[in-house]
């Protein structure tokens, strides 16, 4: 597989060195149990309030609460959780309480699914309500004024995850303000964090999540905000850990590695300046016009993060467009990791009004302040690659639809359990073509994605590639009369199930697929980079 540039860091971040140092250290050595009294007990207490000063100061915390919880999801509950039994308790004292839940169109999921949640489970009714955004995605102050008096939780963002598009977050609080709004307010900072100068304790905004992996920091650890005065309470007890305000034994190993991330944002020498991102930023800008002629970016570059890219390619589905960076070793996203699996058209894209081939093929490509200049000198050089092997493969607009398999063929998991159609894996295959010279190797991959990539070889072989949408109208006879092994591979293995599926209906019981595709990296032996064979040279 080619070398992996990773331009999907809204999605997660590796650890930094200094992180991953740092958790090791608590677990090998620092690893005592902060709510133990012993000496042990304590170093890793203090561990965890310097973290915690270092945090508040970052993020301008001032008098407000700094809770660690698993990650933003968490800390996203917790505040709706807080802000809704608060409601309630008003509303049984005979307070008037605002009857609109109100988030903005395009958070999170995470957001209107745990205002919904919360709201049914606690019998509260209230109307959870989308407030619109513009053109360029940011919120609607018109429509949030003519609210403001009959909310009771409003939830934003600092920055949108799928289009880095940074709030007027100073505008929406004008807004509550002009009104003297008693809503609670909640602000995503996940994409914010490390990017947007923060300075909570200078606002109104109630509560505050953060996730450490966006920013370099291991999975499973964030952080909460809770402005001081404004209501909480835990959604989780027990042991009485945070003062009570969040139970369970501490993730500490994770708390000292976003301590060593605190450390680096502070000293300002690991992470580059905004400067030097809009520059790269201008430089990927350019690289994906040159390779993408008539590319449209889904928000306006003055508005949005420097490290987040949104765009579409007219006539290329998004999937097209994610094989083909894929196979080349770019990893981006059509949008939230947390949607990756839905093929559906961008919620957040939708909600920006924007023509629906452009939410059908849109793309996000964002990067890490921990970049350097070779890797972003690297990403534009394979960009325009990929652009090359496009437009040499003639490639058809993906947005036409590929044809589909007879019903009959379908895939299901009691037939994905069957022996017949199991997936080999790495070790597997090596054992099939060690054991039949003649056992033939198929890319059901595209073949622009194909082009860019390398194609899998062992021992001498050389894989044919028969793209999935070419087998689909129907199986060549050479293919047809092989009466040996043959193995599909693609990326995933889901298009090699499905060829596999496909030839087992037409009666080819010898065919099989490699489960999980080359995604999962080579087997035991040493897979070399060749040239496809044209299925042309097969057929005699």
């Amino acid at each position: 597989m080619p070398t992996e540039i990773c331009l999907d860091t809204n999605s997660t971040t590796p650890v930094l060195p200094a992180a991953l140092d740092a958790a090791c250290r608590v677990m090998q050595q620092q690893f005592g149990n902060p709510s133990s009294s012993h000496s042990t007990g304590l170093v890793a207490q203090n561990l965890r309030e310097s973290v915690r000063c270092s945090a508040a100061k970052l993020v301008g915390a001032g008098a407000g609460k700094l809770l660690f919880v698993s990650g933003a999801t968490e800390g996203i509950q917790t505040a709706v959780l807080s802000a809704l039994c608060a409601l309630r308790q008003r509303r049984d004292r005979g307070n008037t309480v605002g009857r609109l839940l109100v988030y903005g169109a395009t958070e999170h999921k995470a957001v209107p699914e745990s205002l919904a949640y919360w709201n049914r489970l606690l019998g509260l009714n209230l109307e959870v309500r989308a407030l619109p955004v513009d053109a360029g995605g940011r919120h609607d102050l018109r429509t949030l004024a003519s609210w403001a008096d009959d909310i009771g939780m409003l939830c934003t963002m600092a920055a949108n995850n799928e289009t880095g598009v940074v709030s007027d977050i100073a505008g929406i609080e004008r807004v509550l303000q002009a009104a003297d709004s008693a809503a609670l307010w909640l602000v995503d900072c996940v994409q914010a964090l490390g990017k947007v100068a923060l300075n909570l304790q200078a606002t109104r905004i109630d509560y505050a999540p953060f996730s450490g992996h966006k920013l370099y920091a291991p999975k499973g650890i964030g952080m909460l905000y809770v402005r001081a005065g404004s209501p909480y309470h835990p959604l989780m007890v027990g042991g009485g850990q945070e003062a009570g305000a969040r139970s369970g034994t501490e993730n500490m190993p994770g708390i000292a590695a976003l301590g060593a991330v605190f450390d680096a944002l502070e000293r300002g020498d690991t992470f580059q300046s905004a400067q030097v991102l809009h520059t790269w930023r201008d430089r990927l800008v350019q690289a994906i016009g040159d390779a993408f002629p008539g590319v449209v970016f889904n928000a306006p570059l003055d508005q949005t993060l420097p490290t987040t890219l949104n765009f579409s390619v007219p006539g290329l589905s998004s999937k097209l467009l994610l094989d083909l960076f894929d196979a080349a070793g770019i990893r981006i996203s059509a949008g939230s990791a947390c949607s990756a699996a839905k093929a559906e058209p961008s919620f957040v894209l939708q909600a920006m009004g924007l023509p629906e081939w452009r939410t059908t093929s849109a793309v996000r490509l964002s990067f890490g302040p921990l970049a350097d200049d070779d890797f972003i000198t690297r990403a534009c050089a394979t960009i325009g690659q990929c652009g090359a092997v496009l437009r040499s493969s003639g490639a058809a607009p993906a947005n036409s639809g590929a044809l589909a398999w007879p019903a009959s063929t379908a895939s299901s998991t009691a037939e994905a359990g069957n022996e017949a159609v199991r997936g080999l894996d790495w070790n597997e295959l090596e054992q099939v073509l060690q054991s039949d010279p003649q056992a033939l190797l198929i890319d059901v991959r595209e073949a622009y994605e194909y082009a860019a990539a390398a194609a899998l070889c062992s021992a001498g072989r050389t894989a044919v590639n028969l793209p999935l949408t070419e087998l689909q109208r129907g199986v060549p006879r050479w293919l047809a009369e092989h009466r040996h092994p043959v193995v599909f591979f693609c990326r995933s293995g889901n298009r090699s199930l499905q060829a596999l599926l496909a030839m087992q209906s037409r009666g080819h019981r010898l065919c099989r697929h490699l489960e999980g595709g080359l995604a999962l990296g080579a087997g035991p032996a040493p897979y070399t980079a060749t040239s496809a064979h044209p299925t042309k040279d097969l057929k005699s």
